[in-house]
């Protein structure tokens, strides 16, 4: 059997990215049982609720939805149970200590196998207020009409 290479998108958070300013991102491996694994490979995930909590010197998973395996019987997993990151001890130290500041959260922005690997990529956030979000999106549609203005510059040059 030949052995995967790259990465393989599962899920996307893009609401976070709106929602939050992201301050650093860490890749994380995850403990997952066997029915979670099938079920992720067939691309049903939803992080949508989820975020990250420390407790104890781990980091753990919440509110993650993986939906249970089709052909799964009794040893099926429940779609939301909370599931522990793998983290080194270093990271944790540096996320407990940053995530102690008030408004600054870990939520998940993806999840992806990375060379057959289940991996999860978390972020330490800041949320963002109503007008941040309001001029976020502002100065991306400059960005973009600025784009199309140019683009369009340059066909009529070349007409």
């Amino acid at each position: 059997m030949a052995k995967e290479k790259g990465r393989k998108l599962i899920a996307q958070n893009k609401k976070a990215r709106h929602d939050y300013l992201i301050i650093d991102t860490y890749e994380a491996g995850l403990v997952l049982t066997g029915t979670e694994v099938k079920s992720l490979r067939q691309g049903r995930a939803s992080l949508v609720d989820g975020f990250v909590q420390l407790d104890g010197g781990e980091a753990w998973l919440h509110n993650v939805h993986v939906p249970e395996y089709s052909q799964g019987t009794w040893t099926n997993h429940s779609a939301r149970r909370k599931r522990k990151l793998l983290l080194h001890r270093a990271e944790i130290e540096k996320l407990w200590s940053k995530s102690q500041d008030t408004g600054h959260t870990i939520v998940p922005l993806a999840m992806y196998f990375k060379d057959g690997r289940a991996k999860i990529e978390i972020a330490l956030a800041k949320g963002k207020k109503e007008y941040d979000k309001r001029q976020t999106l502002r100065e991306k549609q400059d960005r973009r009409e600025a784009e199309r203005t140019m683009s369009a510059v340059r066909r009529s040059q070349r007409a």
